[in-house]
């Protein structure tokens, strides 16, 4: 069976079944049994399926698989310096974990912020956590932000753009390892399409339209 694999987890699969395997090898069963189950868990955390992306000009898709935790309108104080629509998506470790970018356009810039790692899902999160922002313009202008962020459990934001880059609707963009949070901004004159408490798939969900 062929498993698509985000190319940032071959480090960590390969590990666990080599042990997995020395372990048989020796007949340490209990040994080796934890290890095959932790590669297994591993494989399938670092899952990378492919998505069909909604066509339209108009549709913005969500960025990450999880849970919608949080929908409201505040100020975007870091990149767009403007009131926006946040729509907050939370992944547990069970979500596939790549990253693919909302809409098309270009990547007006790239901020990185290290900070804490308190759980994902709470409010301060987005606050005090080490994260990761990109600021996209699209072909009609409009701005908007989308932003990892590194939750209690994830150490390592991966974020594969840079500053000019041409991005596609649903492009793979990076991931965050091992459980986090992904935090979108979008101008107040689009209409939602998602409520708090319904689950999303990256780049096949649509989040709202322009």
């Amino acid at each position: 069976m062929k498993i698509p694999l985000a190319r940032e987890g071959y480090p960590f699969i390969f590990p666990p079944f080599a042990v997995f395997a020395l372990a048989s090898f020796l007949r340490l069963w209990t040994v080796g049994a934890f290890f095959f189950a932790l590669g297994f868990f591993v494989l399938w955390f670092f899952r990378d399926p492919e998505r069909t992306i909604p066509p339209g000009a108009d549709s913005i898709v969500s960025p990450a698989d999880g849970k919608i935790i949080k929908i409201e309108r505040k100020m975007e104080e870091k990149l767009l310096k403007d009131e926006a629509v946040l729509i907050s998506v939370f992944m547990n470790v069970f979500n596939v974990h790549v990253n693919r970018a909302p809409f098309s356009g270009r990547v007006i810039r790239v901020l990185y912020n290290p900070g804490k790692f308190i759980s994902a899902n709470l409010d301060k999160a987005s606050l005090e956590n080490e994260q990761n922002s990109v600021l996209m313009e699209a072909a009609n202008r409009k701005r908007f932000v989308f932003r990892q962020i590194a939750g209690l459990i994830a150490r390592r934001i991966v974020c594969r753009v840079s500053e000019g880059d041409e991005l596609k609707k649903g492009e793979r963009i990076g991931m965050i390892r091992f459980g986090s949070r992904l935090d979108v901004y979008l101008p107040p004159t689009c209409r939602i399409n998602v409520a708090v408490g319904e689950k999303v798939k990256a780049g096949s969900s649509i989040l709202a339209w322009w």
